[in-house]
């Protein structure tokens, strides 16, 4: 198994290259290092190279490593679907929570938030792919969600996040990008703030290069970053 530094440097170049192709600054895309069932160990060799964002599906596994790394400056962001039960710990844990999909999980974490004293930074996930099996709101209802987002008092919505179908040729995922593109491109027309709009999650380990050409501000890498999880 390579080591997390030697992967971590690999990624990087992978991306400055994508941000060449289509005259890009890359220091406009970060890099969330996924870290869903990865040890700890691995994960801090990986801080320890200058990881510095960390993304987590589960909330308990993610409030055991949050602690376990406490001493490291760490942005942590949620990536899962998300329970309204989990809400609150998730406002107290995270920094961006990417998986905003309906307007009763919003409200829910809107007023854990008021409780806490914080204005929580948000992406709504689009399910670009139409797919049963993905959580995410529809293209189409996008625009209703956000602007029910954006009434309540102690949330600020970022951008928009997508988990499209996985297709072997990154090449065929192309368009789901450019869709999501094409769709915060549209928020921004009837934003009172749209300079606030300005995070795309899009794109993993095998199709990332295509993600930052399409415009992925945030991409989230797990396998090429720590490698192959247990089964």
């Amino acid at each position: 198994m390579s080591s997390v530094l030697e992967n971590l440097a690999s990624i990087r170049v992978s991306m400055a290259a994508a941000c060449a192709r289509v005259d890009r600054d890359p220091a406009g895309v970060k890099l969330i290092g996924v870290t869903k069932m990865v040890p700890i160990e691995r994960i801090r060799e990986g801080v320890e190279a200058g990881l510095i964002s960390l993304g987590e599906n589960y909330v308990q596994e993610a409030l055991e490593k949050i602690e376990a790394l406490r001493e490291f400056e760490i942005s942590w962001h949620f990536i899962g679907h998300l329970q309204s039960n989990k809400a609150k710990m998730v406002v107290e844990g995270f920094d961006l929570i990417h998986t905003v999909d309906r307007k009763s999980l919003a409200k829910e974490l809107n007023r854990r938030a008021r409780q806490q004293d914080k204005i929580i930074p948000v992406l709504l996930q689009v399910n670009v792919g139409q797919e049963e099996t993905k959580s995410g709101t529809s293209s189409e209802e996008v625009g209703a969600l956000f602007q029910y987002v954006s009434s309540l008092d102690a949330m600020k919505v970022k951008g928009l996040m997508t988990l499209p179908p996985y297709l072997e040729d990154p090449e065929e995922v192309r368009p789901y990008f450019r869709q999501l593109r094409n769709l915060l491109d549209q928020l921004r027309q009837q934003a009172s703030s749209p300079e606030d709009l300005t995070e795309l999650s899009m794109g993993m380990s095998h199709d990332f290069e295509v993600a930052i050409e399409e415009g992925a501000t945030l991409i989230r890498v797990g396998t090429a970053l720590f490698g192959s999880r247990p089964t």
